[in-house]
Formats: C-alpha cells, sequence, structure tokens
C-alpha cells in the first residue's frame, strides 16, 4: 500500500459521522482491550488507557526494527474507544463509580495473535505498567448501529442519546442494547467542552 492509511479519510463514514443520527453497518476489526469498572476520571483508567498507547505506538513503530511485521502499511494510529453498560442498572448513570467499561484501540489489519504476544512482551520490557497484563488482542463486530457525532461535554451525552433513539423509533429501528459505545477525537485536557468531539453509538435492531 503505497499511501498512509488515515482513519479520518479512509474510514471517515465510522470515525466522523455528522451531528444527526443515522444507521450504519459496522464491520468486524481489530482491537487492543482493557475491560475495568469504576470512574474514568480515576488512576485506574489512565493507567489503562496508557498501555493501550503503549501496545498501539510499538505496533506503529514497529517499521524501524529488525522484524518489520508481514504485510505492514503506514497508518495514522486509531482514537481511543469505549464500550460503556452500569454495574448495577438499578442505579442512575450519572453515578461514574457503578460504570462499567471495556476501553479499547483498533488495531491494522495485519495484526495477528502471535504479533500481539510479541508486541506485549516487548512493551513490558520497555514501558513497564501492571495494566499490561489486561491487554488483549479481540475482533469486534458492532454490526448494525445507530451513531452520531456528540459536540459537548461527556455529561450533555443523554440529550444526543435521546434524539438517536427518537431517530430510530421514527425509522423502524429499536436498540438492542443498553451498552453504547464512544469515540473520543478529542483530548478532554486540552480542548474546550463545548468543542470536544464524540462519535456515539449503539447497536439496533429492525422493528
Amino acid at each position: 500500500m503505497s499511501t498512509k492509511v488515515d482513519y479520518k479519510k479512509d474510514y471517515k463514514e465510522l470515525y466522523l459521522p455528522k451531528t444527526v443520527p443515522e444507521i450504519v453497518v459496522v464491520p468486524k476489526m481489530p482491537f487492543f482491550m482493557v475491560s475495568g469498572s469504576g470512574d474514568p476520571n480515576g488512576e485506574e483508567f489512565a493507567k489503562a488507557t496508557e498501555a493501550l498507547y503503549s501496545m498501539s505506538y510499538a505496533v506503529r513503530m514497529s517499521y524501524k526494527s529488525g522484524d518489520v511485521p508481514a504485510g505492514y502499511y503506514e497508518y495514522t494510529v486509531f482514537p481511543l474507544e469505549g464500550e460503556w453498560d452500569l454495574l448495577d442498572r438499578s442505579k442512575p448513570s450519572t453515578d461514574k463509580n457503578n460504570l462499567k467499561y471495556t476501553i479499547m484501540i483498533r488495531q491494522p489489519d495485519f495484526l495477528t495473535e502471535e504479533m500481539f504476544e510479541r508486541f506485549l512482551e516487548q512493551t513490558k520490557r520497555k514501558k513497564p505498567n501492571p495494566f499490561l497484563d489486561k491487554v488483549r488482542f479481540e475482533h469486534v463486530e458492532d454490526g448494525l448501529s445507530c451513531q452520531m457525532m456528540h459536540m459537548g461535554s461527556f455529561d450533555d451525552e443523554p440529550e444526543s442519546f435521546s434524539r438517536m433513539e427518537a431517530f430510530c423509533t421514527e425509522h423502524g429501528f429499536i436498540r438492542s442494547s443498553k451498552m453504547h459505545r464512544e469515540i473520543y477525537l478529542s483530548d478532554p485536557r486540552k480542548t474546550e467542552r463545548s468543542k470536544m468531539k464524540t462519535v456515539l453509538r449503539f447497536p439496533v435492531n429492525k422493528a
């Protein structure tokens, strides 16, 4: 592949949707992922995120090594994503300690299970992090989904989810799970809350 793969251009329909709801079919994709629970503002979540990025950049920069992965092509590291659910459904979603999550970063198609083991050992040596022991390599297929770009604070997401559910009802779809996915396109440490971009997505079935 002669050109660099950039998710914002080559997978625009999945990473740069419009600020109105739409129905998409999301294919199976490879991910590094870590599961956990509790407040995402805590240290555990930060360490888990750090482990995912360390692994992802090890793969991205492997073209500089003496053992370049078979099929390697240049690409932009994909953004952090998270699948969110509640530990206790009787408690409100605003209780951050009640959150259950799997955070993940998409990987290039050339990555194999064998390569994953190699990069895991390499990263443990170079950037020790207890959460590397929790990183796993899996393929995930969201399938038929409703998504939209949410602009603004994470705390305002319920408004966007309400719009998405109303859109589904109007167009003959039913939300099939309380779980949802978020794709983080902005760094909350550097971006004004009103300008933050987050892709919101949940699975649907035809009514």
